[in-house]
This record gives structure tokens, sequence and C-alpha cells, in this order.
């Protein structure tokens, strides 16, 4: 038998995608504000100096640290969920 869910189980949920050069996945970065994560790492993207950028997330990754100069591109993702 199929379970059904209805509309007030489906939640969304934002995360920032980092995507390294030479990597073949991304990072999946779960934050309390992904679109000031998403424009501070745009920033680091356009600068010219490789900076160390760590962060501590609220999903499986816990914290993570990467070198801007690394970054090839960034991405906001919504994702629907059952909870």
């Amino acid at each position: 038998m199929a379970q059904q869910f209805n509309a007030q189980n489906i939640k969304k949920r934002t995360s920032v995608l980092v995507f390294l050069k030479g990597s073949t996945a991304p990072l999946v970065l779960y934050v309390e504000n992904p679109e000031e994560l998403y424009a501070e790492l745009q920033q680091a993207i356009k600068s010219a100096a490789a900076t160390l950028i760590e962060k501590e997330t609220l999903g499986p990754i816990k914290r993570v640290s990467f070198i801007s100069n690394q970054v090839a591109a960034v991405a906001v993702q919504e994702e629907q969920y059952v909870g």
C-alpha cells in the first residue's frame, strides 16, 4: 500500500552547492542564510586573492574549508522533503 502524504508534511529547504575544481560532485551546504553565503562565495570567486573559506553548516557536513580560487561555480538549490 502506498503511503500518502498531505501538503502539510512537505517542507522546503535551501542549500548552497559549491563546485570545486577537479571534483566530480559539489559540496552541499545547509546554512541559516543561504543567499548570504551564495553572495559571499560569488565575491570570493571574483577576487584575485586566494583566501581560506571556512564555514560551519547545519547539514551532514558540519564544518568545511576550501581555498577561494578552487571554487569553479556556486548555486542555490531548493528541495522538498517530507518532515
